[in-house]
């Protein structure tokens, strides 16, 4: 069977139901987890996480506030706990210019937004691309790891986050909603069907290929 990307969608919504897939309490609280993340499993932030929620709150203000160097010892369970201070630093001086409003950001930056997230230190296109799904409720595809192994299966073989962004994309037709739902049942589906060649055999989507419209 073909699967639009809208099909793709509804398929694994109907066959896994909604994953309300994000941990946080805040938007402030996904930036941080998004960056926190990269090169490192979930369990390795959450530790990162507490320490910076005793430390500031999650307030931006007080999260800006900190250098680099009082963020180190904060995150250092993250791993690469250098870059990943100064890509916080980075965000949150990037944010301060709009004294923290989202809103503000969004409309002023409108389609620059995903530009000015890529030109900060240490955001690359798969933090970039979270951030404008989850902060800024932009619908945006995440073409993850996942994603790349789920559409290899598909028939839409990719070696690279940028080569798969490029071929596809959501439909008008996808709101932000939709957009953090996907990604999040993406990632469920692929800690469950694409560890192996013989779980992708036991999936739902096995005999699927994708057709993009």
């Amino acid at each position: 069977m073909q699967l639009t990307m809208r099909q793709l969608y509804q398929t694994m919504y109907q066959q896994m139901g909604p994953q309300g897939w994000w941990p946080a309490d805040s938007k402030w609280e996904i930036i941080l987890g998004a960056i926190l993340v990269q090169n490192t499993n979930w369990r390795n932030v959450v530790p990162a996480l507490n320490q910076l929620k005793v430390a500031t709150n999650l307030e931006p203000a007080r999260l800006h506030a900190l250098s680099t160097t009082e963020l180190e010892p904060l995150i250092h369970s993250s791993g690469f706990y250098h870059n990943k201070s100064k890509a916080i630093s980075a965000v949150f001086t990037w944010l301060a210019q709009f004294n923290y409003d989202l809103t503000a950001i969004k409309q002023a930056r409108n389609h620059q937004l995903r530009h000015d997230l890529l030109s900060l230190r240490g955001i690359g296109a798969e933090t970039a691309d979270v951030l404008l799904v989850y902060i800024f409720d932009v619908p945006t595809f995440v073409a993850d790891n996942y994603a790349r192994r789920l559409f290899t299966h598909l028939g839409l073989s990719s070696t690279n986050y940028q080569q798969l962004y490029r071929q596809v994309s959501l439909t008008p037709d996808f709101t932000a909603a939709d957009a953090q739902e996907f990604h999040g049942l993406i990632d469920e589906f692929g800690k469950v069907y694409l560890q192996t060649a013989t779980a992708w055999q036991d999936s739902f989507l096995v005999g699927a290929t994708f057709a993009q419209k």
